[in-house]
């Protein structure tokens, strides 16, 4: 009130006495102000222009500070109540999520936990509905959580009626399902809006999901159900394996094929039902699939890929409930999934067992094998058909293109490649001569190429003109116990010679 005072006391004071000139000084439209408004016009004044100077945040301000270093390790520390709650609960759920979609993305059921999260909405309504009408509270987590599972299993048996008795296939059954079920889900929420009671909010947080909120009781709910999974992953761990990669063979051999599947099925439900509370029924297709698509990248055994894969998830279920926590405007559930996304894509590229940049490397070894192969091939061709010494009579490149049909920086490259690992080098006259090591390698390789092509004449009735092309395609993956059982086809043919003559004509006359 000192700075309003003295502001009005600054005010330029003019006195004038004739009315006349009171008018030309205030004008012809002049009106005495009313004290009582403009003492409330000052207090507005002075209230905005205090509350613009103390308040530095907006209750719509949507941007992301940088955490402190004493916030980083209070987050880390789990020194917070919630924090630890959070970490836990989503932590147990990205390991439950993580054991039993290993199997499901075995099974090829990747989006059977997409259809079943939708087909727990409309039984989240219902239970809801009918828990209002009985008088009890219609918010009831056990409550809610129960209607989901009967409707999820119901998804589950219309899936399978679907697929069994019907002439369409699993995808139809899942798209109709998860269309279905997320309709009604959809409609049951707008009647449960237009209810008139209070207690109705807050229903779709089910959708979305709402970590941040969860509860010691969630996280407990949690516990016991990944537990449960776990354990009958592990004592159905035979059984699920059999399933996923020879389902047909097991119900030759008598097992309960329809039976294992509705086990997994289940457990599938059970994981979606209590990651409602987590990241919604939306996202927790991410954490069920997205953890075991990244394990697939780093190893080829069913058993690491499971462990791997609830790794993964528990991983992203602690970094992402960290940053939500160090970020408080950014969703917690979304956060987990960009987490276990960030994850799958370097796993997708890093992996060892199946990365892009190992299956890149693999194919440019393969090519620069098979590269080097047709080179040594041709030099031994040549010196068969001109009776020379590659070791002594050097071979220029005009020689070794009309020997095969590759380009002219094909060929230098390849030349390169195999002067550098010494089995070529280049002589004077700009010709190129075989080493000792290339010589025994082009022998070896012209030996496996013949024997195949003497197999697929004597077994598979290829014509002698035609089967340098079919040989072609298939010598350099010939394994060492292929190449014994080539060696008894020809035997009986050419006992005494290292390498078989060619059944068609060499160079340029084939």
């Amino acid at each position: 009130m000192g700075d309003a005072r003295d502001q009005l006391e600054t005010l330029p004071v003019v006195r004038v006495s004739n009315p006349c000139e009171r008018r030309a000084v205030l004008g012809t439209g002049w009106k005495p102000v009313p004290l009582s408004a403009a003492l409330i016009a000052l207090l507005l004044m002075m209230c905005s222009t205090a509350s613009a100077a103390t308040s530095t945040e907006s209750i719509t301000d949507s941007s992301v500070s940088i955490p402190t270093a004493e916030q980083v390790l209070r987050v880390l520390s789990l020194r917070d109540y919630n924090t630890r709650v959070v970490v836990l609960g989503t932590t147990l759920l990205g390991i439950a999520a993580g054991t039993i979609g290993a199997f499901m993305l075995l099974r090829k059921r990747a989006l059977m936990g997409d259809a079943l999260s939708h087909a727990t909405l409309p039984g989240i309504g219902l239970a809801f509905i009918v828990a209002t009408m009985m008088g009890q509270t219609g918010k009831s987590l056990p409550v809610l959580l129960f209607g989901a599972v009967i409707t999820g299993v119901l998804g589950v048996l219309c899936i399978v009626v679907i697929r069994s008795f019907t002439r369409l296939k699993e995808d139809a059954a899942l798209g109709i399902v998860l269309s279905v079920f997320f309709g009604a889900g959809v409609a049951v929420l707008g009647v449960v809006q237009k209810m008139g009671t209070g207690s109705a909010a807050g229903l779709e947080s089910f959708i979305y999901g709402k970590t941040a909120s969860m509860l010691s009781s969630d996280a407990a709910l949690i516990a016991v159900s990944a537990g449960t999974v776990a354990l009958a992953c592990g004592l159905l761990y035979k059984e699920f394996t059999l399933l996923c990669f020879d389902p047909a063979y097991a119900k030759s051999e008598g097992w309960p094929v329809v039976v294992l599947d509705l086990v997994m099925m289940t457990l599938v439900v059970a994981v979606t039902v209590i990651g409602l509370q987590a990241v919604g029924l939306i996202l927790i297709i991410a954490l069920l699939i997205i953890p075991a698509a990244a394990a697939r990248f780093w190893t080829e055994r069913l058993s690491t890929m499971v462990l791997s894969s609830a790794l993964i998830g528990a991983v992203s279920g602690v970094i992402g409930a960290a940053i939500s926590a160090l970020a408080p405007r950014l969703p917690a559930g979304a956060i987990i999934v960009v987490v276990a996304s960030a994850i799958f894509l370097f796993s997708m590229v890093f992996g060892p067992a199946r990365g892009v940049l190992v299956r890149w490397a693999e194919q440019v070894r393969v090519s620069r094998k098979v590269a080097r192969q047709h080179l040594l091939r041709a030099l031994y061709e040549w010196a068969e058909e001109n009776r020379e010494n590659p070791t002594e009579t050097g071979i220029s490149m005009k020689e070794l293109l009309a020997e095969r049909s590759w380009s002219a920086a094909k060929l230098r490259r390849t030349l390169a490649s195999a002067e550098r690992d010494g089995l070529l080098y280049e002589a004077p006259g700009a010709t190129y001569r075989a080493t000792d090591d290339g010589w025994a390698d082009a022998i070896r390789t012209v030996r496996n190429h013949r024997l195949w092509e003497a197999y697929l004449i004597t077994h598979a009735d290829i014509a002698p003109s035609h089967v340098d092309r079919d040989a072609d395609q298939i010598e350099h993956v010939l394994g060492p116990k292929m190449i014994k059982k080539l060696e008894a086809v020809v035997a009986t043919e050419h006992p005494e010679v290292l390498v078989p003559p060619s059944p068609h004509m060499l160079g340029k006359q084939r």
